[in-house]
């Protein structure tokens, strides 16, 4: 089966922000719900490259973000009823991974997204605390972090 995966545009922009919203309420069961908030997707992915990946009847199945200048991963976020399927993946494969290293923070409460990041052979390079929680920074290679 092939994900359809491109780049996103303006019209995307409304699924996008709903998507990025329900997906962290539903994720980020420690954090009060009320704190996301729709507009939070603009400030999040502003000057990063967003690919989205489209779901059989043509809407948003899930999106990646990008920062390009480090090859950071700064968000990956499926709808409910998408995961499971290989989306995730086909969005990791569309930014050039495995070939190309990617780098990520995962939280460690969020149990489903780091089994899947080490599943596909992501290594933990290093840990820290944001305002979310601990959390640990993978890479599909061994790359160093910049700064």
């Amino acid at each position: 089966m092939t994900i359809p995966v491109r780049l996103a545009t303006d019209d995307d922009r409304p699924a996008l922000r709903e998507l990025f919203l329900q997906a962290r309420r539903a994720t980020f069961s420690w954090v009060a719900g009320d704190s996301f908030r729709l507009e939070d997707y603009d400030g999040q992915t502003r000057g990063e490259r967003v690919l989205v990946a489209q779901a059989d009847d043509g809407s948003i199945a899930g999106f990646v973000a990008l920062w390009e200048p480090d090859r950071f991963v700064h968000h990956l976020y499926l709808a409910a009823e998408q995961q499971r399927r290989g989306i995730g993946r086909a969005l990791l494969q569309a930014l050039g991974w495995p070939e190309q290293p990617l780098l990520l923070k995962c939280l460690r409460r969020n149990e489903a997204a780091l089994a899947f990041y080490l599943k596909l052979g992501f290594a933990e390079i290093g840990q820290g605390r944001g305002s979310d929680g601990e959390y640990l920074m993978l890479a599909s290679r061994h790359v160093q972090p910049s700064g």
